[in-house]
């Protein structure tokens, strides 16, 4: 499979797993979960709510592992199977946060009854960094 084959998947999948390292435990950590291409540029982001909806917030653990561990592996699990080294970078740029919380391929977060501004203020969201170099292909 060709480094081809992981760029198209990257700009047409959506579901993947990511193993983090445990903030405080130090293990490893895998769950499932969506990206986001915006442009070339990858993202991972959450509702700012929790189980509850909206108004109820709980810390995501992906995220705080993110935060304390920012290297990862990025599953890609759809239409090729393989593994790449990552890394996340919180995103704290409001002028960042507004123009992916408001690009067509977030829909689906609004259409959970956030507005744009909760999601811009709220929503956890890193941004990525693959080695697709260094991709394991299955």
């Amino acid at each position: 499979m060709s480094e081809d084959a992981i760029s198209a998947a990257l700009r047409t999948d959506r579901t993947i797993d990511i193993t983090t390292t445990g903030a405080k435990s130090g293990e490893p950590r895998t769950i499932e979960i969506w990206f986001h291409n915006l442009n070339g540029e990858l993202f991972i982001c959450g509702t700012p709510g929790g189980p509850k909806g909206p108004g109820h917030r709980h810390p995501r653990g992906w995220l705080a592992n993110l935060v304390a561990h920012p290297e990862f592996v990025f599953h890609l699990k759809e239409s090729v199977q393989a593994d790449i080294p990552a890394r996340a970078k919180p995103v704290t740029d409001s002028a960042t946060r507004r123009r992916f919380m408001s690009a067509p391929s977030t829909r689906w977060y609004r259409d959970q009854g956030y507005s744009v501004d909760e999601l811009v203020n709220n929503a956890p969201i890193v941004a990525l960094q693959l080695d697709v170099d260094k991709a394991v292909v299955k």
